[in-house]
Order: structure tokens, then sequence, then C-alpha cells
């Protein structure tokens, strides 16, 4: 079996997905999509693709893949991923899987419809010590999940020189949908309210953004539990985690916490001190290897295997559900009812 896919969105997330592939047996890369022209030469170039496209529509409409790959910005995951779906496209989406619950409500009960597979990019889940965590709580080691915290804080430098879209994101969509992935999954529980805080004062008179540059979210689980999630994109340049990430979890009768914003390197040199990283997303000889490739090639595996992808369509749902009732907390000051799951 050999499965065509496609790439949508040919920038940092799409060229990484397609490094993951290039060595998959199984797969043959046929084509790509990119509003800019500089991408899709790049694309071209590294992964050999007959045709490339600035329109998503045209590609598909051409092309017919087995599976696309959608790396599109945050808020720009929708259309394509429902176009793929209608089409007839299995799907893998980077996350989150919209910055709109109404719009993921749409996508999950599109995927009941057609019986396609769609999996969202938490990739976070193929982390060996995450997986730990959730093979220990399964197992019994910790009680029943009580209580969580997360954090995942950047280095301004990030919205301001690695994101070019940034100024329409926020902090939370872009950095906390990992983390309340996570967390929901070792609770193995639905969230049902959430209550939110955010400041706009650094990115606004620095570069005239509309966007937060701190956030947090206490977020109620049905069976009693709680969960405290924070993230921002201000920290001073010179800081060497991207990002500074930790999480812990309280059960009944134990407590789980993983530190890894170092993750295993430190080291200092003219340019100053520093974590590099090593543990998503790396290349070693000749393949890349980590989280984000393990994941990537799973929806490969789920494809040959006819299985469901480890991370669902409901599960992306649950994520931005979550994400969207802590921003409409923000802005309105009140305790949000999380949506309930779509039918």
């Amino acid at each position: 079996m050999e499965l065509k896919i496609n790439i949508i969105g040919l920038g940092i997330m799409g060229m990484s997905v397609g490094r993951a592939l290039l060595r998959n047996p199984m797969v043959r890369l046929t084509a790509g999509s990119d509003l800019k022209r500089e991408n899709l030469e790049a694309a071209r170039k590294e992964f050999g693709f007959g045709e490339v496209y600035e329109d998503y529509e045209k590609m598909l409409a051409n092309q017919k893949p087995d599976a696309v790959f959608i790396a599109t910005p945050d808020w720009a995951h929708f259309k394509p991923v429902m176009a793929c779906l209608e089409s007839g496209f299995h799907v893998h989406v980077e996350k989150p899987l919209t910055t709109d619950e109404r719009e993921a409500a749409a996508i999950v009960k599109k995927v009941k419809e057609t019986g396609l597979k769609l999996q969202v990019s938490y990739n976070h889940r193929w982390l060996a010590p995450y997986h730990a965590t959730y093979e220990k709580i399964r197992a019994g080691s910790i009680g029943e999940c009580l209580m969580g915290y997360a954090r995942k804080n950047n280095p301004i430098a990030v919205p301001m020189r690695m994101i070019p879209w940034a100024r329409h994101s926020s902090p939370m969509w872009f950095l906390s949908g990992h983390d309340i992935d996570l967390m929901t999954w070792w609770f193995d529980d639905d969230p049902v309210e959430a209550k939110g805080y955010g400041v706009k004062r650094v990115l606004k008179e620095r570069m005239g953004w509309d966007t937060y540059d701190a956030m947090q979210g206490l977020v109620r689980f049905s069976k009693g539990g709680f969960a405290t999630f924070e993230s921002t994109w201000i920290y001073p340049e010179c800081h060497p985690a991207m990002p500074d990430s930790f999480m812990e979890v309280v059960g009944e009768r134990g407590h789980i916490h993983l530190d890894r914003k170092a993750e295993a390197i430190e080291m200092s040199g003219p340019e100053g001190f520093k974590w590099p990283r090593s543990l998503l997303n790396y290349k070693v000889f000749d393949r890349w290897v980590g989280a984000f490739p393990s994941c990537i090639n799973s929806f490969i595996d789920a494809l040959v295997e006819d299985r469901e992808p480890y991370v669902t369509a409901y599960e992306g749902w649950r994520t931005t559900a979550v994400l969207d009732a802590i921003h409409r907390s923000v802005e309105s000051g009140e305790t949000i009812r999380v949506s309930p799951p779509p039918v």
C-alpha cells in the first residue's frame, strides 16, 4: 500500500510534516499548497512535489489524495478541514482543531457523517514521560485525579519574530492546547466550566497588537476535579526556555510532576545560556525523531491499520471547547460553562 499525501500550509509546521513523512515507505508526497510562492518552491525542491498550488481547493480537486495534512495558522483550520472531509479525504490537522467551539463541533459531526479519520496533532501524547504519566494514572498509582497545574511560557521572540500570525492568536491558543489535551486525557473526564484571566499591555504597547500577553484559566471537571492552566509569551528574550513547561497532577494517594523546560541539555557560549530543544522534533543522522514525527507517522499507521487515531476529532473538540470558554470568560469576567459535547 502507498498513500498519496498532500500538505496544506508549508510554513514551519508544514515543512516539518513533510520531513517526518519523507522516509515513511507507506507514503508518497504528491503535492502541497501555500499562499507564499517562496514556501511552495522550497517544498517542491525538498520533497519532490509533482505539483504545488496557491489554491488548496484546486489541489484537492486535481490530486485526489488519500489523506491531507493541514498546517495552516491556528485560526485558519476550519475551511480546509471541511473541504477535505467533504471531498472524502482523511485529515491530520495541527493543533488546535479550530479556535471556535462551533466550528470544532461541526467538524466532529462531519467526521461521524463521513466515517473518515481525523487526528489532531496533540503530539505531546507521544512524549514518553507524558505517556508514562497516563499509564500510571490508569493503573491507579495515585488514585483519582483531583487537581492539576500546567504552564507553558515563551520568550517574546516567539510572537514577535517566530510566528508571523501571532497578533491574530493568543498565548493560550498557541501554547495551552497541549496541556489541556494532556490533562483531560489524564483525568479521563470532561471539563464543565472555566474562569479565565488575561492582560494586554506589552505587545499592545510595543507592536500595537490587540492580543494577550499572559493568560490563566481555572477549569473544573465533571467529577469535581480541577486544573489551572497558564501561558505567556513575553518572557525576556534572554530566557533560555522555549517553552518553560511544567505540569503536575495531584491524586487521592499521590502526585506526579513533569518539568521539561531544559529537556536534559544545558549549555552556554558567547550568545548566552541555552536549553537546546531535542525531544519534540530533532534530526538524528538521517531521520527525524521525537514526539512530533511519532505523532505524524502514527496517523499513517491508523490509515494502514484501519483503526481510530490516538487523538480523535472529539478530543480535539474538547480542548477547543475549553480554550473557547476560557477566552470568553476573560472577555466577560464571568465563569463560563463549557459547551456540551456535539451530538
